[in-house]
């Protein structure tokens, strides 16, 4: 078999870069990136003022199979909502009186921020 044209996981730290650079030149302030628990991972999370955002980040070559968007599914969605219960335990704070949760879709450099979609 030849060699992949492509590491997917520098493919994913690039795209988590720019849709982190995309939030602090927004006005977010980075709160966690890669938040780990046993059941999973939370690519961002940031604040703006009273809300924190949880960002689920996808990144692709390209639309050929599908936009990132799509990628993210109702199970995908059921998880993140699980994922984000387990960080408002660790993190219990009363400085939040909005949580959103953002897809972002990376396509080459382009950044697409789709906010409380999920």
């Amino acid at each position: 078999m030849g060699q992949s044209r492509f590491d997917p996981k520098q493919l994913g730290r690039a795209g988590e870069q720019r849709a982190r650079n995309w939030y602090l030149s927004n006005g977010y302030e980075l709160l966690e990136a890669n938040w780990r628990c046993p059941d999973g991972e939370i690519d961002l999370i940031l604040t703006r003022g009273d809300c924190v955002v949880f960002a689920e980040v996808k990144t692709r070559t390209s639309d050929r199979y599908g936009t990132p968007f799509q990628a993210v599914d109702s199970r995908k969605q059921r998880k993140l909502r699980q994922l984000i219960g387990q960080w408002l335990k660790q993190n219990p704070s009363g400085a939040f009186r909005t949580i959103r949760i953002d897809v972002v879709a990376v396509v080459g450099t382009t950044v697409e921020v789709r906010e409380g979609v999920v």
